[in-house]
Formats: structure tokens, C-alpha cells, sequence
């Protein structure tokens, strides 16, 4: 049972960290080519925390790893055409979806921090998700079923008959806990300064972050101390919100 429990843990963390890290570059060229938010066009790093890595991705792998391996349980009838594939397209999109509102609603609404703002596209619910990322949500997780789920299901195969290189996955746990501690820190001063202006004002941490790093990506790496930054957080959150650009 120990070691069933065992690997079954290191399945997860494996599963979540290919997907944190992979996510993270998706979106860090997404911001930087395509979002419309990022008009300058700068390298920012896309996710609340310090490192390349971000959990909502993480989580949505092991999400659809889950159903790629449930397939036959999902879709209980042989369509034996495109029927199959258009079921599991929306079933997917409709759980990444679902992992994106969670996540969403867990800074929005207990952080007061917005990590993304869908406000201005048709049909979003809370300005959280919308009809037009689950639509692509389900186009990355057709491209993860069809192209990606194959072979990690082989890495893993490999990595639990392997269990000595268990440690990097420890390696990047340990990382990861520091950096979310440290991160959910300073996210709970920023909750604290929002509340101080309007409870019902969520802090875009994505304009705070193009603001404050300017044309230097990573910047959060200087040499300046901790009470310096959160000086500079505090004094860019406390403009009118209508100010914010």
C-alpha cells in the first residue's frame, strides 16, 4: 500500500510540474506576442510566482490526464468517427475551464489580486472565464490528448521504474513551496492594501507587474530590498483604480 500511496504521489507532482513549467512558457510567449494587455510588447513573467512555473497548468494536466485515462470510461459508445473526438473536446474544455474559475476565485475573491481579466470579452462569467478561452482551452487540450499523452504516459512509466531520480522531483517540490510561501506573502500584503481602498477592488497583479518591472524582465531579481518593493506596490495600488493603465 506504502509504496502504491508513494507512487502515486510522485505520478502527481511529475504530472503537475511538466505542466506548470510547459504552461508557463505558453503563456510567457502569449504575453509577450500576442496579449493585448502587454501593448509594449516586454518579456513579462506570466505568473504570480518568482519562478517558471505556473499551478493552474499544472493542475489542468493532471486534470486531463485524468480524463485521457478515463477516456473509455467518459465515452462509454465507439462513435468509430469524429463524434469520439468532439466529446472529449468539450469535456475537456469544460474541466480546464472549471480549474481556471477556481483559481480565479480563489485570488479575486479571497486575495482580491486579479491574475487575468476577461472583463471585456463577450459572454464572462465574473471576468474570470469566458466562451472564447474555453474554446481555446479545449484547442490546448486536444493538442496535449493527441500529441502529449502518449509519450508522458511513457515518461512516467519510465520515471516510476526509475524511482532514484525521484529527487528531482523533490528538488523542484522544495523549490516550488519557498517560492509559493514567499509569493502568498506578499500576495496577502497586496489583499490588505486592496481591502484598504475598496473591498470590492481586486488588484491587477498583471498591470502591477508591467509597472513596476518596466523593460526588464525578471527584475524582481535586483538587489533592492523587500520594504523598498512593497513601498513600490504600495504606492502604485493606492492610485484611483481608475488611473490604473
Amino acid at each position: 500500500m506504502f509504496a502504491t500511496i508513494y507512487e502515486i504521489f510522485i505520478l502527481l507532482c511529475f504530472l503537475f510540474f511538466f505542466g506548470a513549467v510547459v504552461g508557463w512558457f505558453i503563456e510567457l510567449f502569449y504575453r509577450r506576442f500576442i496579449s493585448k494587455a502587454n501593448p509594449d510588447r516586454l518579456w513579462l513573467n506570466p505568473g504570480f510566482l518568482t519562478g517558471p512555473y505556473l499551478p493552474l497548468y499544472g493542475c489542468g494536466v493532471v486534470v486531463l490526464y485524468a480524463l485521457s485515462y478515463l477516456e473509455k470510461l467518459l465515452v462509454r459508445f465507439d462513435t468509430g468517427g469524429i463524434l469520439h473526438y468532439v466529446i472529449m473536446f468539450i469535456i475537456m474544455a469544460a474541466a480546464m475551464t472549471f480549474v481556471e474559475y477556481i483559481a480565479g476565485i480563489i485570488f479575486v475573491k479571497g486575495m482580491h489580486i486579479k491574475l487575468w481579466d476577461y472583463s471585456n470579452e463577450k459572454g464572462n462569467i465574473q471576468g474570470i472565464i469566458c466562451p472564447k478561452f474555453t474554446f481555446f482551452w479545449g484547442v490546448l487540450s486536444l493538442l496535449y490528448y493527441f500529441f502529449l499523452y502518449p509519450p508522458i504516459t511513457r515518461m512516467i512509466m519510465w520515471f516510476l521504474n526509475h524511482q532514484l531520480f525521484s529527487f528531482v522531483v523533490g528538488v523542484f517540490f522544495g523549490a516550488f513551496v519557498i517560492d509559493f510561501a514567499i509569493s502568498m506573502h506578499l500576495g496577502t500584503i497586496l489583499s490588505k492594501k486592496a481591502k484598504e481602498l475598496d473591498k470590492k477592488t481586486a488588484v491587477d497583479f498583471a498591470k502591477i507587474q508591467e509597472r513596476l518591472r518596466g523593460k526588464k524582465f525578471f527584475s524582481v531579481y535586483n538587489r533592492r530590498s523587500l520594504s523598498e518593493k512593497l513601498e513600490d506596490f504600495e504606492s502604485f495600488i493606492k492610485r484611483s483604480p481608475d488611473k490604473i493603465n
